[in-house]
């Protein structure tokens, strides 16, 4: 079966976003009087994620995350900080910059030409934008779908049928998403119906129900896997 299509999510899958989370927390956090621990970071990082996965669900709104996941940080740890300002700051910082995942810049010099290639993310316009400049992806991608600008998030029907209509001549059949995550990018393509690639570069464990078509443990294993998909 041709693939002609390939759905890339972009935080986690081509670029490392808990690394530009990192430094963009670390930078936060110190513009506001509080040191950066190695634990409060970690905090952030797992308070962040938990927001996230409730917009996923439906059950906040993007405006909610952005605050939420400062003020639950702050409440935790009896901090006076204005949640609004340290939201804004930090998404300042997170959009400057980017760190490849091992093997993205590589894949995608592999793909390009080949394939149409197409960007899927539920991050923020703003700080989407920033970081793909600061990596040129631009020049490899035929179209960059984020869900604020969609106004509807992954795993949607909604997210996956706009991102759909905007792709010429466009068929199901001849489609991939590759994705980290199970929840958003794995479901959502499963949902949508079409084919799904696993990047689990970690080795976990895929759960019996709700499985991906294929799994990756490493980017350079896609060429081989979508060549054995055409044949």
């Amino acid at each position: 079966m041709t693939v002609r299509n390939l759905l890339f999510d972009l935080d986690d899958t081509l670029l490392d976003f808990h690394a530009a989370e990192r430094a963009a927390i670390q930078k936060t956090l110190r513009f506001f009087g509080v040191t950066p621990t190695d634990a409060l970071c970690a905090r952030y990082s797992e308070l962040n994620l938990a927001q996230w996965k409730l917009l996923e669900q439906g059950k906040l709104t993007r405006a909610e995350v952005k605050r939420r996941r400062f003020a639950l940080l702050f409440e935790s740890e009896g901090l006076t900080v204005d949640p609004d300002e340290a939201a804004r700051f930090y998404e300042s910082r997170l959009a400057v910059g980017h760190v490849f995942m091992p093997g993205a810049e590589k894949l995608l010099d592999t793909l390009y030409g080949t394939y149409r290639l197409y960007i899927v993310t539920n991050g923020t316009a703003r700080v989407q934008k920033g970081r793909m400049a600061s990596a040129h992806l631009e020049r490899y991608f035929d179209g960059v779908f984020i869900s604020e600008e969609l106004g509807s998030d992954k795993p949607s029907a909604a997210f996956f049928e706009k991102c759909f209509a905007r792709i010429p001549a466009f068929d199901k059949k001849e489609t991939v998403i590759v994705g980290d995550s199970l929840s958003s990018d794995i479901r959502g393509g499963r949902d949508a119906g079409i084919r799904t690639v696993w990047f689990n570069p970690s080795h976990a464990p895929q759960p019996s129900e709700g499985r991906a078509d294929y799994e990756i443990h490493a980017l350079d294993e896609l060429p081989e896997l979508l060549a054995r998909s055409d044949t």
